[in-house]
């Protein structure tokens, strides 16, 4: 069968072609165009391409392996790439996005939270505290909010973050602090 006067075999190959070389250029300027991913929401450019790619290939070896009707082809082949693209998004393009963001930290969400001396902090100087994630430990400077000195293995508590320091407080002396306040 012909279409526009090309055959739909030669159709199919230059599409697959084409969407080959989109898509390896879309992964060297994701970032470029990651707007476009979240407007479009489930639609994102990975799934359309992965679609397009999947339903070209398909519909070359059919054409070209098979002699099944051209209308039967290409419905077989939307169908394998419609399911292969539902995967793609739901087994591994959400799993990997979800991933990448509760891996991520900023320096405010450090604040409450509760960490480890590691180098101890001397009243007018820095030390080191460990804060243990699920994503791992983040060591980070540290500098007595309280101008106290804190020993090496207490608990801190994290009460800002300036210029990339720590504000901390001894975290027993914290408690008894709120306990105080609140009475």
């Amino acid at each position: 069968m012909e279409l526009f006067g090309y055959s739909l075999e030669s159709i199919y190959l230059v599409t697959l072609i084409l969407s080959g070389f989109i898509t390896v250029l879309y992964l060297l300027f994701a970032d470029v165009i990651e707007g476009a991913g979240e407007a479009l929401g489930f639609l994102n450019p990975t799934t359309i391409l992965a679609f397009i790619t999947i339903l070209a290939g398909s519909g070359y070896l059919f054409e070209s392996l098979t002699s099944i009707s051209s209308i039967l082809i290409l419905i077989f082949g939307a169908a394998i790439a419609l399911i292969v693209s539902f995967l793609l998004h739901f087994f591994i393009l959400v799993p990997l996005k979800s991933a990448e963001e509760s891996l991520v930290y900023t320096e405010e969400s450090l604040g409450g939270r509760v960490g480890k001396v590691i180098i101890p902090i001397p009243a007018d100087g820095f030390g080191e505290v460990v804060i243990e994630s699920l994503s791992g430990m983040i060591s980070k400077p540290a500098a007595s909010y309280d101008n106290l000195p804190i020993n090496e293995g207490n608990r801190v508590l994290i009460i800002d973050v300036i210029n990339g320091v720590l504000q901390v407080k001894d975290y027993e002396k914290a408690l008894d602090w709120t306990d105080h306040q609140s009475k």
